[in-house]
């Protein structure tokens, strides 16, 4: 999904709502674009203005301003205007900075590094607990469960398979479409789906997707995009927030957050039921050893 190029370059406003922009910004309405566009170009404008000089200078409604205040996260527009005031005077910084030529081994691994961290610091700010708690609550309810992953996705699906068979839930992935069809034929409305997609809108994994909820399979989706296709099939979406100004490729931040947030689902499992998963663990343990020297 792309970005908005000035999306990635304005280091003024709050970091938490530039975040949700970028999130959304390609899904927005065209009234709801004109007022993000003067959020992000005239921030001086905006944080003295009230909802009837915003609408104006955006060529909008009051409602429309309302409306992107909500899709940022905010209960209206005095909140975000707050939000903006609230930073105008700190220092800010910088998104995901570009790694050059130039950069010595030192710079190179701190961008890395500081781009990994602040993807899983934007990641728990964004991720919705109730959406969590239920995601965690219908694994617990589930008769058996899947990851589908297409590409680097598909090693975060098959990394969860293996933390949840660790557990003794019945458990599959794969990376072959016609497979996975299979085994979803198979699925009930007992049955989870968790599908990984950066974007949300990878081709076989919609495929996929659909086909479950042909079987009333729940869906579970783990998407960086709140208002992607694959966000609207889903029964409960677990948003990451990974933005980099590297726009081309993959970049690991993007996998670190949906393993995190994998992790904590294994977790969580274990420790609301350790009576139901503790002895298969120790069993698995037992069972790794044997491929230990």
């Amino acid at each position: 999904m792309p970005i908005a190029p000035h999306l990635l370059q304005n280091d003024r406003l709050p970091h938490g709502m530039l975040v949700q922009l970028q999130a959304v910004y390609d899904t927005l309405k065209s009234a709801e674009k004109k007022a993000a566009d003067v959020l992000l170009k005239d921030i001086d404008f905006v944080q003295n203005a009230t909802i009837v000089e915003m609408a104006r200078r955006a060529e909008c409604s009051e409602a429309t301003l309302v409306r992107l205040a909500r899709r940022l996260g905010y209960k209206g527009y005095p909140e975000l205007r707050e939000d903006i005031q609230s930073v105008a005077e700190e220092e800010t910084q910088p998104l995901y900075q570009n790694i050059t030529a130039n950069d010595n081994s030192a710079e190179l691994l701190t961008k890395v590094f500081s781009s990994a961290v602040q993807a899983l610091n934007d990641t728990l700010q964004c991720l919705d607990r109730a959406s969590y708690d239920r995601a965690v609550e219908q694994i617990l309810g589930a008769r058996r469960l899947m990851f589908c992953g297409i590409g680097d996705s598909y090693a975060v699906a098959l990394s969860g398979m293996q933390k949840m068979a660790r557990l003794g839930i019945r458990t599959f992935a794969n990376t072959d479409i016609d497979t996975q069809l299979i085994a979803l034929s198979d699925f009930e409305e007992c049955d989870a789906l968790i599908a990984i997609s950066y974007s949300g809108r990878t081709k076989s994994i919609l495929d996929i997707v659909r086909y479950a909820k042909t079987r009333n399979v729940k869906i579970i989706s783990i998407t960086n995009y709140p208002a992607s296709q694959l966000a609207k099939l889903s029964d409960i979406v677990l948003q990451t927030a990974a933005f980099t100004r590297q726009l081309h490729g993959e970049v690991m931040s993007k996998r670190i957050t949906q393993l995190c947030i994998i992790e904590s689902l294994f977790v969580s499992l274990l420790v609301q039921k350790p009576e139901a998963y503790q002895k298969h663990l120790e069993q698995a343990g037992k069972a790794l050893q044997w491929n230990k020297m």
